[in-house]
């Protein structure tokens, strides 16, 4: 089951307080432009280093009702309304049927802002309660069930990519689990295709810091829907990753940016892959110099 709702005429018309209607009630302080600004500078650092957009697209941005997704949203209504977004955006929430989920939340404050989305339901609950034992973890399956939907929905509605509200931390926490517990040096790309290859995968926020988002969504006053209506938490390993980034950002302001730019500035020749480096042609070319 699912209702779609286009953006009202005039919907993108200047607020008084500067831009797309969602901003009407943002704070005018300097300090709030300072964030807002370093967020959309962070933004569109990623959309162009990584060549997110193409003129002319349709990207489906997926809308849990939680502070990333809210705030990854209100700065690419920023940037379109700007003239620097030249493609067209679908919201999108998946109700997935847990318990106490306040259906009425996202459709009326998209529905008021006159912004163009998608409704979806679908019990994808009961499929993890019913494959998981109690007191396991939901998330990772959740998640699964999550995106294949979100690619249904956007092959169904045309877009030609999926767009998530991950940001620099989560980027960050996924490397050092993946080092830690997998013996593997990935974190999550800020752009990737999917397995049948006709939808892509952005993530504009990746050099946002959570601590920055957070600060924009208490501003913003954004309606937040808790991430734990399923009574499931994140998994122990990721929280235990946050645990040491912050203490590592607390000891030593600024690393956090440090190492998401370390991630972007890897010298293959000083890691020990082979599928990367060819460290025996070495031999090769020091005999013929």
């Amino acid at each position: 089951m699912s209702e779609v709702m286009e953006a009202a005429p005039g919907a993108a018309d200047e607020s008084e307080a500067g831009g797309h209607p969602i901003y009407a009630h943002a704070p005018r302080s300097g300090e709030f432009n300072k964030l807002r600004k370093r967020l959309i500078r962070n933004t569109r650092e990623a959309l162009d280093k990584f060549a997110m957009v193409r003129p002319g697209e349709k990207w489906l941005v997926a809308l849990s009702g939680g502070k990333d997704s809210y705030g990854l949203l209100a700065l690419l209504l920023d940037l379109k309304w700007r003239g620097m977004l030249p493609v067209e955006l679908l919201a999108c929430n998946l109700d997935q049927g847990q318990p106490n989920f306040p259906k009425h939340i996202l459709p009326e404050f998209l529905a008021g802002l006159g912004i163009a989305h998608r409704i979806e339901y679908r019990d994808t609950y009961s499929i993890v309660t019913d494959k998981l034992p109690v007191g396991a973890t939901y998330c990772s399956l959740c998640s699964r069930l999550r995106r294949g939907n979100l690619y249904r929905i956007a092959r169904e509605e045309g877009c030609t990519a999926l767009v998530l509200g991950h940001h620099r931390d989560d980027s960050l926490e996924t490397f050092f689990m993946n080092m830690f517990h997998g013996g593997r040096l990935a974190a999550m790309p800020p752009r990737l295709l999917n397995d049948e290859g006709d939808i892509e995968v952005l993530r504009p926020l990746i050099y946002c810091a959570e601590d920055d988002l957070q600060r924009f969504s208490d501003a913003m006053a954004f309606p937040i829907i808790p991430c734990d209506l399923c009574g499931s938490q994140d998994g122990l390993e990721r929280n235990a990753m946050k645990a040491m980034l912050n203490d590592i950002e607390k000891r030593m302001p600024g690393r956090k940016d440090v190492m998401i730019r370390a991630l972007g500035n890897i010298n293959a020749s000083h890691m020990l892959d082979t599928r990367l480096f060819d460290f025996a042609g070495l031999f090769d070319k020091r005999t013929q110099s």
